[in-house]
């Protein structure tokens, strides 16, 4: 008998690899050797003292491998969880007002342009681009009400070779703005549309997610004809919880006969193990119990929770509670569209709370790592897919140069590895990130066909 068939590689990889398991939450693999297959999987990541067999089992070439330098390594592609693409047209400004008011000042007037697709496709382009080369390789969108431009934007991510969720924005109910809002049968019927356009156009990395904006944006029909549509279609739900304490009161002021929040999605049929939620920073105990019940995952946003003063996410709290979690940019609350801002701040929150005696101990960088990668695919349930370099995932990653020429922090003989990964995760930018894969393809520098 011949010897099983096996599938030509794509890629060999020789040098140093970073990643989360769910055992360790930062592994070095120094002197390594990664293949990937055609199809985009991982094929092997082994010692480089093992690449005679490698190579005589999947027949590749010495000529073939690529060697990194020694100040290069890759590390997993970020997974952001919470991200506003419209709003990206304003990232960086406008950040001097609490949530409510500031939906009403700058959100809504800015997300009713979007019914203008020529608008809609610069801005979309430009954050795809930009959050691709900050190394975001899994983005997980809200869009706008609008049906055409939200289908617009899952066509964008797909050209540029993103993993993503595209979410339509649903709400029925805008006082603060009346012209930025659908009734209940519009919004309910262009959801089913949006749906079913993603789902027909069957993208391979790109799928449609359910988006009620937030508890005051949506009636209670909406929101259980919502539940029930994401039911039919078994797609993901997307919205928001508890980010400030003024919002809180005004879901207890319109939805008087629910206990909480999370029970206002949870008998809405909204809160399940496809559903991820931002914020929450003042969820209770017996709340995070049910998200824990119910499998439903949490956007940590500290970005915008501490540039809005929204609140603090105790994010020791919700781990303790085995709630899934993983990190957002939550552009354009939270001014910056890189996830390597979200770890940093992630690790600015977390010490303030040590500071302020609600926590014993802060998280650390390896952990707050581990919830940027492996982390946010859990909370988007993709872990079965990517998140990091085990055999049979998808290779999203990055390739990272800690000398690039114009890197923004410099190294010393006396450095050790470690030393070095820490320097990158608290001081590197994209100018550090030499090249982004998804799924085995090269996406960054981006191809002259995008």
């Amino acid at each position: 008998m011949g010897s099983p068939q096996v599938s030509a590689l794509a890629h060999i990889f020789k040098g140093n690899f970073v990643h989360s398991s769910n055992s360790s939450p930062l592994d070095i693999l120094q002197g390594h050797l990664l293949g990937v297959e055609e199809s985009g999987k991982i094929a092997f990541l082994e010692p480089v003292e093992e690449q005679e067999k490698l190579a005589k089992k999947w027949g590749f070439k010495v000529s073939q491998i690529r060697e990194l330098s020694n100040n290069e390594f890759f590390m997993p592609g970020l997974v952001d969880t919470h991200i506003h693409a419209p709003q990206y047209s304003f990232s960086g400004t406008r950040v001097d007002l609490p949530l409510l008011q500031w939906l009403k000042a700058y959100t809504y007037p800015t997300e009713t342009k979007y019914k203008d697709s020529d608008f809609a496709e610069e801005v979309y382009t430009r954050a795809v681009r930009r959050t691709l080369k900050n190394g975001t390789t899994t983005a997980c969108y809200f869009a706008t009400i609008h049906t055409d431009a939200s289908l617009l934007l899952a066509d964008i991510t797909d050209k540029f070779g993103q993993r993503a969720f595209v979410g339509k924005v649903c709400m029925d109910i805008n006082e603060s703005c009346p012209d930025y809002k659908e009734t209940t049968s519009e919004s309910i019927k262009e959801t089913e549309r949006f749906v079913r356009g993603v789902l027909e156009k069957k993208y391979a990395r790109v799928h449609p997610v359910v988006t009620p904006r937030f508890g005051p944006s949506c009636t209670e029909e909406m929101l259980g004809s919502l539940g029930d549509l994401a039911k039919a279609h078994d797609v993901h739900v997307q919205s928001h919880i508890s980010e400030t304490e003024e919002e809180i009161k005004l879901v207890e002021k319109i939805f008087p006969t629910y206990q909480n929040y999370t029970e206002l999605y949870d008998k809405n049929k909204l809160l399940t193990n496809k559903t991820i939620l931002a914020h929450g920073c003042y969820l209770s105990d017996e709340e995070l119990k049910l998200f824990n019940l119910r499998g439903t995952a949490i956007a940590h946003c500290p970005n915008s929770n501490t540039a809005l003063c929204s609140g603090f996410l105790n994010v020791k709290k919700v781990l303790k509670y085995n709630v899934k979690l993983g990190l957002g940019t939550d552009v354009a609350g939270g001014y910056s569209a890189s996830m390597f801002d979200a770890i940093r701040k992630t690790l600015i929150v977390s010490n303030t709370l040590k500071i302020n005696k609600e926590n014993e101990e802060g998280l650390t960088l390896k952990e707050v790592f581990q919830l940027a990668t492996l982390g946010g695919s859990q909370a988007l349930g993709l872990d079965a897919i990517t998140g990091n370099f085990e055999v049979g995932k998808e290779f999203d990653a990055l390739l990272i140069n800690t000398k690039a020429s114009d890197s923004p922090f410099d190294l010393f003989a006396s450095d050790m590895f470690e030393d070095i990964i820490q320097k990158f995760l608290y001081l590197g930018d994209d100018r550090n990130i030499e090249e982004v894969y998804v799924a085995g393809k090269l996406v960054v520098p981006f191809s002259s066909s995008v």
